[in-house]
C-alpha cells in the first residue's frame, strides 16, 4: 500500500525538524519527504492533510499494566490498544503486576502480544497492531526493598531497566543497589519519596489542602529523598532516572545537580503538567494521585523545567482502576489515573494550543528524550523510517467509555469534550 500524505505538518524533534511537506509511504514507511511531491505509483492514495500533524511515535517511560492479577481494571490487550491509540509506539510497564515482576518468566510473558479480550470494547477500525512493549525489572523482591533481585537473570531476560516503581525507606539499601547495578549499564529509576513524612496524606500541603480538609503532604516529603538520592548518585556515579517529580524545589534540585555533571535524568507526569491543587475542589478521585498534585507554583516550575531541558521527558504513568474502586471518599481511593488515550490531546489543547509550548519542545518530551531516557535510540522522520503517527488536534470528541479502548474510565475528563485525536499510527 503506498500513500501520499499532501501538506502535512512534519515533527521530528530528533532533527529539530517542525515543516510542512509532502511525505509518500511505502509498506508502512518513508518512502520520500520533500516540499512538493508529484511523482507517484499509480496506485497511491493521495490524502490532504493540510492541519494534521505527523509526529514521531510517542514513548512512554512507565505506567502500570493490570494483567497478571487485576484483570477487571484492565487487560494487556485493551492496555495496548489504548497506547496505540494514543499515539504511543512504544511502552514501558512497570513491574507492579501480581506476580511482580521479578523473575525473568514474567518478563518474557509481558513481551508476548496478547490475543483480544473477549470482553474488550471494540471500536470502528480498531487497531491492528501494537506498541513495542518493554519491561522494567523489579530491584527488589515482590517490591519489598529488602532483598535484590536476580538482576543478571532479569538483564538476561531483557529488562530495558530496573526500579521498583516507589518510594523507598532504607537509604543504605539504595546505596548498596546503585552499586550492584552499576556494572549493568542499563536505566535504573527511583521515584523519590519519605513515607514518614508523607503520612497519610493525600493532597499537596497548602492553602488549598487546608480549605479542602484533606490530609497534607508536604513538598519536603520528596524533596529530602531527593536530596538523598543526589547525594547517593554522586557517591557512586551510578546514572538514575528520577520518576514522577512534582514539585518546584526539586526542579530547583535537579537542575543544581545537572550543573554539577551528575549523571541523572528526571521526568515529571502529564496531569501534573496540567492541574494543580485548585482542581482538587470537585474533589474528583481520579485527582487523588501519587505524589499528589502540586501548588500553582508547582506546575509553573514543572512546565518550565520541561521547557529548558532540567526535566528530560513527560511520563503518561496510565494506572487504570474499576468504577467501585474508585467511587469512595478522596482520601480512600487509591491513587491514579488512565492516560494514554488522553495526554496527547490534553497537552496539546493546554500548552501547544495557548503559546506555552512549541510543538517541538511537547513532542520532544512525548518522544525523543524518553527514548533516550530508556537508552533507546529515537525515531525520526526520514527516509525508511516508520514509527509515526498521524495527528489532528482540531477533531473534537467526547470522553466515554464506549470511545476508549481502555476499559476503565477514572479520568477527570470523563464526559468532557476534548479537541485533539490521533488518527493514525505506522508501528515499526
Amino acid at each position: 500500500m503506498t500513500e501520499l500524505l499532501k501538506k502535512v505538518r512534519v515533527i521530528s524533534p530528533n532533527l529539530k525538524s517542525d515543516e510542512i511537506a509532502d511525505v509518500l509511504i511505502a509498506d508502512g514507511k518513508v518512502a520520500a519527504i520533500a516540499p512538493d511531491i508529484s511523482d507517484i505509483p499509480a496506485d497511491t492514495t493521495i490524502q490532504d492533510c493540510q492541519g494534521l500533524i505527523l509526529g514521531t511515535g510517542l514513548v512512554d517511560l512507565y505506567s502500570h499494566c493490570s494483567q497478571p492479577g487485576f484483570e477487571q481494571r484492565e487487560t494487556l490487550s485493551s492496555m495496548l490498544q489504548a497506547a496505540s491509540a494514543g499515539g504511543f509506539t512504544r511502552i514501558t510497564i512497570l513491574p507492579d503486576t501480581s506476580p511482580v515482576v521479578d523473575h525473568p518468566a514474567m518478563v518474557t510473558q509481558l513481551q508476548q502480544t496478547p490475543p483480544p479480550h473477549p470482553h474488550a470494547r471494540k471500536q470502528e477500525g480498531e487497531l491492528k497492531l501494537h506498541p513495542q512493549v518493554y519491561v522494567w525489572g523489579a530491584i527488589s523482591l515482590d517490591l519489598a526493598g529488602k532483598q535484590l533481585t536476580e538482576l543478571a537473570d532479569l538483564a538476561a531476560a531483557g529488562v530495558v531497566g530496573f526500579t521498583d516503581g516507589q518510594p523507598w525507606d532504607n537509604l543504605g539499601f539504595v546505596q548498596r543497589v546503585l552499586e550492584y547495578l552499576q556494572p549493568w549499564g542499563k536505566p535504573v529509576a527511583f521515584s523519590p519519596g519519605d513515607r514518614l513524612l508523607s503520612g497519610h496524606g493525600v493532597m499537596r500541603e497548602g492553602v488549598a489542602a487546608l480549605r479542602f480538609g484533606l490530609p497534607p503532604v508536604p513538598a519536603s516529603a520528596e524533596t529530602t529523598a531527593l536530596a538523598a538520592l543526589l547525594e547517593l548518585v554522586a557517591a557512586t556515579a551510578t546514572p538514575v532516572h528520577i520518576m514522577r517529580v512534582s514539585t518546584a524545589r526539586s526542579v530547583e534540585l535537579i537542575a543544581t545537580a545537572k550543573a554539577g555533571g551528575l549523571p541523572i535524568t528526571a521526568s515529571t507526569t502529564w496531569m501534573h503538567l496540567l492541574l494543580d491543587t485548585t482542581a482538587i475542589a470537585s474533589y474528583n478521585t481520579s485527582l487523588r494521585l501519587e505524589p499528589p498534585l502540586g501548588n500553582p507554583n508547582d506546575v509553573e516550575a514543572l512546565r518550565g523545567g520541561v521547557k529548558n531541558g532540567v526535566i528530560d521527558a513527560i511520563a503518561i504513568d496510565h494506572a487504570p482502576y474499576t468504577y467501585e474502586e474508585k467511587m469512595q471518599a478522596f482520601a480512600s481511593s487509591p491513587p491514579g489515573a488512565m492516560g494514554y488515550e488522553l495526554a496527547l490531546a490534553l497537552l496539546w489543547q493546554n500548552l501547544v494550543a495557548t503559546g506555552k509550548f512549541t510543538a517541538l519542545e511537547l513532542w520532544g518530551a512525548l518522544s525523543t528524550h524518553p527514548a533516550e531516557c530508556l537508552q533507546q535510540q529515537p525515531s525520526t522522520i526520514t527516509t525508511g523510517a516508520g514509527e509515526m503517527i498521524l495527528f489532528d488536534p482540531q477533531e473534537t470528541w467526547k470522553v466515554e467509555p464506549q470511545n476508549l479502548y481502555t476499559l476503565s474510565s477514572n479520568t477527570p475528563w470523563l464526559g468532557k469534550q476534548l479537541q485533539g485525536r490521533v488518527v493514525k499510527v505506522w508501528h515499526r
